[in-house]
């Protein structure tokens, strides 16, 4: 798993930078042209978008890195097999959340099929709003890929002697 473990995380890294690139060259095109008097009617608007396109990839993108908010050094003290059902069951929860929101972000793109943005009418929302079931698919599959990583620190890792003194 690991060929598709790395070429998932080089398409996140290279869909990350390319969003990042066009959402900071366009707060500069906005930013230039509002100081000479020629607002641009769509950059709020678009950038916004770009800017969750960025949020859900780049979640994506930490799951699959593991960088998401967690408390290890807690899970540490826990005895081998607490820390290994706590993995599965952590990660069910996950898993079931993010099914939810990729079928979530499916159905209203239904709902949306009929809308267009405000500022560029012929841009419809469907397209601005595909990152949701998109970022969901990607964010699941990114943790189905972490699993076998965090099971793997569940059964090696020993609770640290500095958090044992620490805590008693």
């Amino acid at each position: 798993m690991t060929p598709l473990r790395t070429a998932v995380e080089r398409l996140l890294e290279f869909v990350v930078i390319v969003l990042m690139v066009f959402l900071a060259f366009e707060v500069l095109l906005g930013v230039a042209f509002r100081k000479f008097g020629e607002s641009l009617v769509w950059y709020d608007e678009i950038a916004s978008v770009t800017l969750a396109w960025v949020t859900y990839y780049g979640a994506a993108l930490a799951a699959l890195k593991g960088a998401h908010i967690g408390v290890p050094e807690l899970v540490h003290l826990l005895p081998r097999g607490a820390r290994v059902a706590l993995v599965f069951v952590s990660e069910a929860v996950v898993l079931v959340f993010l099914a939810l929101l990729t079928y979530a972000g499916w159905m209203v793109l239904d709902v949306l099929d009929t809308d267009s943005l405000v500022s560029l009418p012929d841009v419809p929302v469907s397209y601005t709003q595909s990152v949701i079931p998109i970022g969901g698919a990607l964010f699941l599959l990114a943790e189905l890929l972490h699993i076998p990583k965090a099971l793997a620190e569940a059964r090696a890792s020993q609770a640290s002697p500095h958090a044992v003194t620490e805590g008693v």
